[in-house]
């Protein structure tokens, strides 16, 4: 069944998702609140600035007003950065309707409420099917075709399904999952661990170190997932181990690329600016910080991560501490 689906966001990772769609024969409206870029990709049928080299599927249309997007669309898939998913949303909240599915693509925890994406969504949209879409899944592979494989969460698992079968094809899989809490989180803290794993590289603290951080980095994302009610087989799925898998090792990773160049010596605000895009870990951050603290759950790692990111501490000092603080047992991980 061919559907149309509309894309709030025209970045590297909601024109890949364009692309896929496009590639399955559905109709897709890709808006960006930047018409300058949309009217540059229309023209050009390309995305110059975010995911070069990649010509457009005929299936996708440009369009500058979100209206005519979202207008008669199944499905609409948000890519905006975390922090301006709520605006996103608020901005289209007029011309949805409730038989539509809102997918969210976008990884990471508002700074300020604390909230994870889908609770923004429910507070503003609390009769709609929501599905998150999170994996392993760097738009640059996707947008060529290359095989992939992400989880499709929903509480609702009639929405989850028709999401994997409108995605799905033979270089993009996805699976279903009833933990949305589990999911988001997955997708939003790796980001937090893969900037500190390029830290560790631009370090040159080796594979040993990496390894480290990776493996200790899922254990708090599981100790602050459980406290919030999530399934722990979650972080050893694809939106969890999957995601800090691809994060914390590939150059795709504009996470682990910025935090390279701050463990080179480069103040955290002048990598992002040199990374160009949005860089989540340095927000979810700061979030994270914020929701730790308030259900009291102890994240050393992303505590440190943030302190370096604060300029509170340089990241030698930050790796010292997490080297000779309190000895504990590895299974204590709760």
């Amino acid at each position: 069944m061919k559907t149309k689906i509309a894309i709030i966001g025209g970045g590297s990772w909601g024109t890949a998702l364009a692309q896929t769609l496009g590639k399955n024969g559905h109709k897709v409206a890709l808006w960006d609140i930047d018409a300058g870029l949309i009217k540059n990709m229309e023209k050009e049928r390309e995305n110059k600035k975010y995911l070069p080299n990649i010509i457009l599927n005929d299936n996708i249309e440009l369009v500058t007003d979100v209206s005519i997007g979202i207008k008669d669309a199944n499905i609409v898939l948000f890519a905006a950065p975390a922090q301006r998913f709520r605006s996103a949303l608020e901005n289209a909240l007029e011309y949805l309707t409730k038989d539509m599915i809102i997918v969210n693509v976008a990884k990471g925890i508002e700074i300020g409420t604390h909230q994870r994406l889908s609770e923004i969504a429910e507070s503003l949209i609390p009769d709609m099917s929501y599905v998150v879409l999170s994996g392993p899944s760097h738009a640059e592979e996707v947008g060529l075709g290359l095989p992939t494989t992400v989880s499709a969460a929903s509480k609702n698992t009639e929405a989850a399904i028709h999401v994997q079968h409108i995605f799905s094809n033979e270089t993009f899989r996805v699976y279903t999952n009833e933990d949305v809490i589990g999911v988001e989180l997955g997708g939003a803290l790796k980001n937090i661990i893969a900037l500190g794993a390029g830290i560790s590289d631009g370090l040159n603290y080796g594979d040993n170190a990496k390894a480290a951080l990776m493996t200790r980095g899922i254990a708090e994302m599981k100790r602050l997932g459980v406290r919030l009610g999530a399934n722990p087989e979650t972080f050893s799925g694809l939106a969890g181990v999957g995601d800090l898998i691809v994060t914390c090792t590939s150059m795709h990773s504009r996470n682990r690329r910025c935090g390279i160049m701050i463990g080179e010596g480069m103040k955290p605000k002048e990598a992002v600016e040199k990374v160009g895009m949005v860089v989540e870990g340095i927000y979810t951050a700061e979030a994270a910080h914020e929701l730790a603290k308030s259900c009291e759950v102890e994240l050393p790692i992303s505590e440190g991560i943030y302190k370096i990111v604060l300029g509170e501490m340089e990241a030698k000092d930050v790796a010292k501490f997490l080297m000779v603080r309190e000895k504990k047992d590895e299974m204590l991980i709760y």
